[in-house]
């Protein structure tokens, strides 16, 4: 009856129209927790550059001010880089009309070489001060940070360094955050097709700072990187943001209740006492004073002179030990202990930091560092599930940098005549990809337990069902190396008369007896 009123006079009702029964979407829209949530709905670029400085500025605050945040990355960077990344060269030997052979040997010298290259600052960074391990560690905790890393592959000829090709990695938000809706979007210059052909950067030198807008092109005419600019994202984005910005409020919240939580035990250790007296305050505040303070003096006549009445004999000290309190009658004092953090904090708080985990891309024990209540099985279950998020920033994240060093610095070496390769430069660059195609060997998986691990590898391998590459690989190992270090110590153990390992006579004698040219011989029990 009053909407039929309300409709009489032409008044409208606030609620939504309640939405019709059926198997549609959004049958609830009616609902009022749906009143005011209506988020526009735009390309991921558009997202990204709206919240882009604000994120990226909140992130790195919390990164330089959250030891919960700031370790989250230490162990990210751990996870994904451990040491560094290692060179395993695998060139489409085909593709370059090589045999297997000769592959496998350029590709070994390649590595050795290129090893040597990015260990030695001077030779791969700008400015000389550190390894390519160090640069992909920056490069990843800039991942975290801002949600993207920018790398300037530069050509500076020193005489203290052999070759030429440096890396000068630029802070992300250098960048700038131009657009025009046309080819311009936050500082990245795009062709009809979306592929990136320029970068604005607004650069400094060293010391001055000039502000300086300079436009450096992604690749050259040889199709040499230039500028290498890495993130993850959606379809269209064309800058990256923070893997941590949907936790930002979270990081907030829970620095607002550590902070409260601090404040009240504080609080509550400065005043863990209270009276109870149909007394003035006054007086009563009056009674915790030593007669010195009360300007007595010490003697007792004074103080029953100046506080005559019924709070005359009235002596409460907190600060001396051993006194007894005479309270007149009907007052009461009680000695208070903290209740801070109650029962409450440390469930909510790791709430709030499992969240932060989970963004990241971590696991609570990682973050945390405390296994209470873990068990081999839920630690197996997390490291499965979490590991595949290490692995793929490694290969999106991390390697991307190393295999960019890899060809401008290959390029270098056989332009310059150190590393051959048939066909010379030329061929080279037409088969780029061919030659540099890489695996990228980081740090092993995380084993609860070696000895379980160790015995799954062993029945994998005997069925057949993994090969001695990826068994070294969850090791963080190369194969080839392991086998050629065997090999030398067959070789040493064989000079110095030294006998086999236990295990491997073991190997041995089983794989023997197992022969079919030779069968086990039957014993009595097999006979009957």
């Amino acid at each position: 009856m009053f909407s039929k009123l309300r409709s009489l006079i032409g008044g409208r009702s606030n609620a939504p129209a309640r939405a019709k029964p059926g198997s549609q979407y959004m049958r609830g829209e009616g609902a009022q927790v749906f009143w005011g949530w209506n988020p526009i709905l735009r390309d991921a670029r558009e997202d990204v550059r709206a919240a882009y400085w604000r994120s990226a500025a909140r992130t790195i605050d919390v990164l330089h001010n959250s030891g919960w945040l700031a370790g989250v990355v230490q162990k990210g960077v751990s996870s994904v880089l451990g040491k560094g990344l290692r060179l395993a060269l695998k060139p489409d030997f085909e593709a370059i009309g090589w045999d297997q052979k000769q592959s496998s040997d350029w590709a070994r010298l390649v590595e050795r070489r290129f090893e040597g290259w990015a260990s030695d600052p001077l030779e791969c960074d700008a400015s000389g001060k550190f390894d390519l391990s160090q640069l992909a560690s920056a490069a990843v905790r800039s991942h975290f940070g801002p949600g993207e890393w920018t790398a300037w592959m530069r050509w500076i000829e020193r005489s203290c360094s052999t070759t030429a090709t440096k890396i000068m990695l630029l802070p992300a938000h250098r960048m700038t955050q131009e657009s025009n809706g046309v080819d311009l979007f936050q500082g990245v210059r795009i062709d009809a097709d979306g592929l990136p052909a320029s970068y604005r950067f607004r650069l400094t030198q060293p010391i001055l700072e000039t502000g300086q807008i300079v436009e450096l092109r992604a690749r050259d005419s040889a199709n040499r990187t230039i500028v290498k600019h890495c993130f993850e994202g959606d379809i269209g984005q064309m800058r990256g943001i923070s893997p941590f910005a949907p936790v930002l409020q979270v990081l907030r919240q829970f620095d607002q209740l550590a902070n409260a939580t601090l404040s009240t035990a504080l609080l509550q250790a400065l005043f863990a006492a209270t009276t109870t007296s149909p007394a003035p305050t006054q007086d009563i505040l009056a009674a915790f004073e030593t007669a010195d303070e009360q300007g007595v003096g010490g003697s007792l006549d004074g103080y029953m002179e100046a506080r005559a009445g019924w709070h005359d004999k009235t002596k409460i000290d907190l600060g001396g030990l051993g006194r007894i309190a005479h309270l007149f009658p009907g007052e009461e004092l009680k000695f208070l202990r903290s209740e801070t953090p109650n029962s409450n904090y440390e469930p909510f708080a790791r709430w709030l930091l499992r969240e932060i985990a989970a963004c990241g891309g971590f696991t609570f024990e990682d973050v945390t560092g405390d296994y209470t209540g873990a068990t081999y099985s839920s630690i197996k279950m997390a490291t499965t599930t979490n590991w595949p998020i290490q692995l793929r920033r490694r290969k999106h994240i991390a390697a991307p940098l190393y295999q960019t060093a890899l060809e401008c610095w290959l390029e270098e070496e056989v332009e310059a005549g150190r590393i051959e390769f048939p066909g010379g430069i030329e061929h080279l660059r037409k088969a780029r990809k061919a030659a540099c195609r890489a695996k990228w060997l980081g740090p092993a998986k995380p084993i609860p337990d070696e000895i379980k691990f160790a015995a799954a590898n062993q029945t994998l391998y005997g069925l057949g069902a993994t090969t001695l590459e990826q068994i070294c690989a969850d090791m963080g190992l190369s194969w080839e190396d392991v086998l050629e270090q065997l090999a030398r110590e067959r070789d040493k153990r064989k000079e110095l008369g030294l006998p086999e390992p236990a295990i491997t006579a073991q190997a041995e004698m089983m794989k023997a007896a197992m022969s079919p040219d030779e069968p086990p011989k039957k014993g009595k029990k097999d006979d009957a």
